[in-house]
């Protein structure tokens, strides 16, 4: 019986890749050292994950940005508009081009975007998108994923187990950047590359290549696998001696187990801890000869394994197959989860005793197998903190119960429909045509987030800090009077992430020292824990936007985190239903809305940009979900007067296939990423005939460079030409907190410029 595991995380024990790769972007280290940084790092992960007994240890799941595009350019699927960077600026560096690619360009007489981010599955991680033509062309561009195998192998020996994702998921994964064609039929093209690079693999010494396919746990159409059956028997066919694992996740093959059992492979990887249900289907379809992995180690949350739960599995899998045919792994890759659990020292021990972090869940992973093998004293551990935690009193709240058990159709209704509340709201306001405005936050300096750092080390007095926040929030309140938005933030300076902030001021939840997982490129975000019921002891930012309201006489928005974000960006209790927890966390944000208003804020931004992220991936099981997700956004925003205005912002999501939900959410404006995508997303809107007020970004903030004037306007004439101009609003993409104030301030004035040219083009709104 192998020990398996898929991927594991990259940022380093304590961020140190995210570290060294802005010092690089800023000028401030070389490519050599960054490289080393992350040499480092991948030799650290291979030992830590050899000592604890992990026979097949992933390689080539590091990434300096995003395994998507690692596989972008190790396939030279480079967009065209990328090659000047290789040709004018240096044709023997593919790491410009990379970053290029992920970040965009703008520098050395060039201004390149990026490529566009979404989210990966129903994760809070980003991948940047594959584009295609229809003449799209593949080769082995890049050499990096042999020279790491290699420097694998001096490691770990034939425990190196190279990771890429396979080639029908890439396909899927990606965009058709031309009409007329679909992605999938470029399988052909595709797969003689990944052929060569298996073959290449194996003559560098690989007996095991894992090859991640999880759209084999999605809704698939004919074509879908015909391309999954074309590509494995090819790859068969042509790379015999070398051991290929294909691994599924994030739920279950359902009414593809048949499809995947029958790959021509020696050995395939399910997730049992999102469907443990599909086991007993996988084991009677079975062919003789496939390998099993059992995906028993929940690699998305961070609560211990129930071991008596996982072997029960494993045993049954053992009884059909036998051990030599079973593999102990986790569900998916480790990526998702923080680093390890022996750095947080400041959590309730009773607490800790509970859960697991990434290095833990390798030891767990070798502790099932000590125990499958007769180690009963683990077993008798682990099932004490198991009972430990299904009794503690820390847990339940009996008020908080009986509350949510108490909410009817009512809490979840404003008092008049949109189009009143909008006549309300324009008389109360008196906004221009295509008020502008930001999404909340503003850069996060190294001055202010050091601020912070000192006040936890005991340095500064908390009247010191207030003092210190209350002058960066009334600075970016001048800047931009100046640069003449319509409606302000306050900056968002006290917060050090949006759900974290929350967390840590609501009953129930318990934040990390050192949890951080990536969310995109450098971008970690260190998610809250939920492990008992939820509430909301006192005000969470009513005394910051109450201050930044009494600086100006424009509208101040306050800005709060909707009910699923916190909940799908947290590491969620898993011994009760999601919509539960999402209602107790919606009753704690409604308390919070109407206490804003109450403090004198007329307009308040609810963010839910994980709202699509938390689709189910099978389409049969939207519909349950959405019903209590827009609810648990509804009860959060429907405590408040029709002329108080609610926002609220949602990016990288693809709209068409829910925006009647979105609809549903009744918000009073919406505003969304739409700058990368060209304007694309809002034709869902212009179909539906979206009736409330929308913010389409004009300009994409997860890039340095800094957009002209000029085709902000563009993207606004594209809006216009969508959407009744009176219901427009001009804004970024997403907050600004990860860039710096120089781009930030060019940038911005460029979108107040934009806006003003927009009202000289368009003088004449449609009536209301």
């Amino acid at each position: 019986m192998l020990k398996n595991n898929l991927g594991y995380p990259r940022m380093g024990s304590h961020r140190q890749l995210k570290k060294a790769c802005e010092q690089y972007w800023a000028g401030k280290i070389n490519r050599k050292d960054l490289q080393q940084a992350a040499r480092k790092i991948k030799e650290e992960n291979w030992q830590l994950q050899l000592n604890t007994g992990i026979d097949l240890v992933p390689c080539n799941d590091f990434s300096f940005y995003d395994q998507v595009l690692d596989m972008t350019l190790l396939l030279g699927a480079i967009p065209s508009r990328y090659t000047q960077v290789l040709t004018e600026v240096n044709s023997n560096e593919e790491m410009d081009l990379y970053f290029a690619m992920a970040r965009g360009y703008q520098k050395d007489g060039l201004d390149i975007t990026a490529m566009e981010m979404t989210k990966w599955f129903d994760t809070n991680y980003h991948y940047i998108v594959p584009e295609f033509t229809a003449d799209q062309q593949f080769r082995i561009f890049s050499e990096t994923l042999f020279s790491e195998f290699n420097h694998a192998r001096q490691i770990c020996g034939k425990a190196a187990k190279p990771v890429l994702l396979g080639p029908v998921s890439y396909l899927l994964a990606g965009k058709e950047k031309e009409a007329d064609f679909e992605k999938i039929d470029l399988i052909k093209k595709l797969v003689p590359v990944y052929v060569e690079i298996i073959k290449r693999l194996k003559n560098y010494g690989a007996e095991w290549i894992q090859l991640d396919e999880p759209f084999l746990a999605l809704d698939l159409g004919k074509k879908e696998k015909q391309a999954f059956e074309y590509a494995y028997g090819e790859i068969a066919k042509a790379c015999k001696g070398v051991n290929i694992l294909v691994a599924t996740y994030f739920d279950g093959l359902l009414d593809n187990t048949q499809l995947a059992v029958n790959l021509p492979v020696e050995a395939l990887h399910i997730d049992l801890v999102r469907a443990p249900e599909q086991l007993d289907e996988v084991l009677s379809l079975i062919p003789d000869n496939l390998i099993l992995s059992l995906g028993v180690i929940d690699g998305r949350n961070v609560w211990k394994n129930d071991y008596m739960k996982s072997l029960l599995q494993i045993n049954n899998a053992v009884s059909k197959l036998g051990e030599e045919r079973i593999m102990i792994s986790p569900s998916c890759s480790l990526l998702h989860t923080p680093f390890d659990l022996d750095q947080e020292t400041q959590i309730n021990p009773e607490i800790k005793n509970w859960m697991a972090f990434a290095k833990q869940k390798l030891e767990e992973v070798n502790a099932l197998y000590q125990i499958f093998s007769g180690n009963t004293e683990l077993l008798h551990l682990n099932q004490s903190a198991i009972q430990s935690r299904k009794k503690s009193p820390l847990i339940h709240k009996d008020l908080v119960k009986q509350r949510v058990a108490a909410i009817t159709d009512a809490d979840s209704t404003r008092k008049s429909a949109f189009p009143l509340r909008q006549q309300l709201q324009q008389q109360r306001f008196k906004l221009p045509l295509f008020p502008t405005t930001t999404i909340g936050s503003f850069p996060q300096t190294d001055e202010i987030r050091q601020l912070r750092a000192r006040l936890k080390r005991g340095e500064l007095t908390t009247d010191q800090y207030d003092a210190a926040i209350e002058k960066a929030t009334i600075d970016a309140i001048r800047l931009q009077e100046e640069i003449g938005l319509d409606v302000l933030v306050h900056g968002e300076f006290e917060r050090n992430d949006m759900v974290e902030y929350f967390g840590e001021q609501l009953d129930g939840y318990l934040f990390t020292k050192n949890g951080w997982v990536q969310s995109y490129g450098s971008r970690c975000v260190k998610p809250p824990v939920i492990f008992g019921d939820i509430s909301r002891p006192k005000d969470m930012t009513v005394r910051w936007s109450h201050f930044a309201q009494q600086q100006t006489d424009r509208p101040m928005k306050g800005m709060l985190t909707g009910p699923i974000t916190i909940l799908q960006w947290s590491f969620v209790r898993d011994d009760q239903p999601r919509s539960v927890t999402a209602n107790q966390i919606a009753l704690a944000i409604r308390d919070e809305v109407v206490a804003l208003e109450n403090a004198g804020i007329g307009i308040i931004q609810i963010d839910e940009p994980a709202i699509r992220e938390g689709l189910p991936l099978r389409r049969a099981n939207w519909s349950a979900y959405l019903d209590w997700a827009i609810k648990a956004f509804r009860i959060s925003a429907s405590g408040v007067k029709d002329e108080t205005q609610i926002h609220t912002h949602m990016c990288y999501s693809e709209f068409n296939d829910i925006i009647e939900n979105i609809a549903a959410m009744d918000a009073d404006v919406i505003t969304i990423e739409t700058s990368r995508s060209q304007m694309d997303l809002l034709n869902a809107f212009a179909d539906f005939e979206y009736p409330n007020e929308i913010g389409p970004g004009v300009y994409d903030i997860h890039s340095p460079r800094v957009p002209t004037t000029y085709e902000m306007v563009n993207l606004l004439e594209k809006a216009a030409a969508l959407l009744p101009a009176q219901n427009i609003w001009v804004n970024p993409d997403c907050g600004l907190k990860t860039r710096h104030w120089p781009e930030t301030l060019s940038a911005l004035k460029n979108m107040v410029d934009a806006a003003k040219q927009a009202r000289e083009n368009i003088k004449e709104p449609q009536a209301l």
